[in-house]
């Protein structure tokens, strides 16, 4: 279900505008949508019909998506979460208020170093799923600051992730700046976000400077020169303000080299951004691996002194085997997301195979 199917469903209830919207942020917050205020209880302004439809619109709200199952780790904790149809997507309960949100269950761009990846794209989650992800992050705690940066590329379901960060940052009550986009950098992006009335931050998954290095690693993410990404990141950050996040997952001897670091200055150096270093997730298989601890601090060292901010991120849900991804291929068993792969052989709407990368970044 998309925010339109449900405000057209409310409309012919009768419902104005004003009700509307008020039952939107009523749910946004967790809260039932009989909610009333401090002064006034909802009968003395919900209209009739509208009361008496709200168990039915509850019902139908709370079957979008149900905690399947919750695993509590040092850095927080990953929800599984089951949507009406039966399919799974992960989100992450982060520190400091913060949720990462699942936008596709799977994901195209076969990034070599992510679970999510490995399944393919299965299908689009709705604005409604999405946004239903908040809701039952709300109901446990507070949220305030959504990451789409969980399983999928928010970029090859546009329109449905545009439309959940509009009503997160109107009628969800979370600031412009703590709506993060992430993506591998499709064209789309750059084109779209400008011309939103809500402007998310950005967060560009880089991962090497190297373009064909680039390409092995995220084998159907766009064509777009490192250098020309950071670039179209940046004109990004020249329009809203908001630095922008470069995630680097480190891979042992891959991209972890000092090589890889001069070029990092070069291309980072004086701008307006921070460098994420994400060291791999050794749990997500026997391809690669995570440099030694020595090393990525030193790593972490040398940019800094070298004037690129730096910050070191792991991959949230390790202590606890729930890297993205992992819990959804471990509910659903590694022979059926194979399957599904093989039967489905979707792609990205509108994409003739571009994709993007952050479906297995850390959240």
């Amino acid at each position: 279900m998309r925010h339109a199917d449900f405000d057209q469903r409310l409309a012919s209830l009768d419902a104005l505008p004003v009700h509307r919207g008020r039952l939107m942020r009523v749910w946004l917050q967790g809260q039932p949508l009989d909610q009333g205020t401090r002064r006034r209880d909802s009968q003395h302004f919900l209209p009739l019909a509208l009361r008496n439809a709200v168990p039915a619109l509850t019902a139908e709200l709370d079957g979008l998506a149900r905690v399947r199952s919750e695993h509590a780790g040092n850095d927080g904790s990953r929800l599984l979460v089951e949507l009406a149809d039966g399919q799974m997507v992960e989100s992450v309960l982060l520190p400091r208020d913060g949720l990462c949100v699942s936008t596709q269950i799977g994901c195209a761009v076969g990034c070599r170093f992510c679970m999510t990846g490995k399944s393919g794209l299965i299908r689009q989650v709705s604005s409604m799923e999405i946004l239903a992800q908040v809701v039952l992050a709300r109901r446990m705690r507070a949220v305030k600051k959504v990451v789409f940066m969980g399983m999928g590329e928010p970029a090859h379901n546009l329109e449905n992730v545009l439309e959940a960060i509009d009503l997160l940052g109107t009628e969800g009550g979370i600031g412009h700046k703590n709506l993060v986009f992430s993506t591998v950098g499709d064209p789309r992006v750059f084109e779209a976000l400008p011309r939103q009335r809500i402007k998310p931050a950005l967060a560009l998954s880089l991962h090497t400077t190297k373009a064909e290095l680039r390409a092995h690693l995220l084998p159907r993410a766009p064509r777009i020169a490192p250098e020309a990404l950071i670039e179209l990141g940046e004109q990004y950050a020249r329009d809203t303000g908001y630095p922008i996040q470069y995630q680097w997952t480190l891979l042992k001897g891959v991209n972890d080299g000092d090589d890889e670091l001069d070029a990092i200055v070069r291309l980072l150096k004086g701008k307006y951004g921070v460098l994420n270093v994400i060291p791999f997730n050794s749990l997500e298989g026997d391809d690669y691996q995570r440099p030694d601890p020595e090393r990525i601090r030193e790593i972490v060292r040398n940019l800094h002194s070298r004037g690129v901010l730096t910050k070191i991120r792991n991959s949230a849900g390790q202590d606890v085997d729930a890297g993205c991804g992992q819990l959804r291929a471990r509910a659903v068993g590694a022979e059926q997301v194979v399957e599904l792969r093989r039967t489905r052989g979707a792609r990205p709407e509108g994409s003739p195979g571009t994709t993007h990368a952050t479906a297995g970044a850390p959240t």
